[in-house]
């Protein structure tokens, strides 16, 4: 890890990167100094890649917040998980490796969408969403995500989603505020 990255950020795919990428931007992180480790496509699951991925960054991370301020952001699909099965997971995968689990004081933040972001990203558009479906569109390029991004910042700046608010939506706002803040 380079001495000049102050944030990394593990996710499944291109369009989770996207939309952290420019959440973290306009919340005013320095997105110059991101690293991203996304899960190659076409080499198995990618939230297979991301809990195989967070023990090891969780560990880069420990070894390097002292030298520099630093943050771990995770990104993963609850698909039929949900958020606390995907934290359970995560937890128990560090276990495994001898990794003390994630404390809550450590400026490491783990976003769930579920099913998946594209469900997200419906609730953003304005739509009522139901977390337990997967079949929300998909955008053409990751890129166009700004407009739920601004969507999303404008509700956070007021300091209230609309809603009804996905579940996964709200603990993420919640894991932002607990370890990014």
């Amino acid at each position: 890890m380079s001495r000049n990255v102050l944030l990394v950020l593990l996710c499944e795919d291109r369009q989770h990167e996207t939309f952290a990428r420019r959440f973290l931007a306009a919340a005013g992180w320095p997105t110059r100094r991101l690293r991203v480790e996304v899960a190659p496509p076409g080499r198995g699951a990618a939230d297979s890649f991301v809990r195989e991925r967070f023990p090891i960054e969780l560990s880069s991370y420990r070894a390097r917040r002292h030298h520099l301020q630093q943050a771990l952001i995770v990104m993963v699909d609850g698909d039929r998980k949900g958020v606390k099965g995907r934290l359970h997971q995560l937890s128990e995968v560090c276990k495994s490796k001898r990794i003390a689990p994630r404390a809550d004081d450590e400026r490491v933040a783990i976003f769930v969408p579920t099913w998946n972001i594209e469900t997200w990203l419906a609730y953003l558009d304005g739509q009522s969403v139901d977390e337990t479906r997967d079949d929300y569109p998909t955008l053409d390029r990751p890129r166009e995500c700004q407009r739920h991004v601004n969507c999303l910042q404008e509700m956070c700046h007021r300091g209230t989603l609309r809603p009804p608010v996905p579940a996964s939506l709200d603990a993420a706002c919640e894991e932002y505020g607990a370890h990014l803040s």
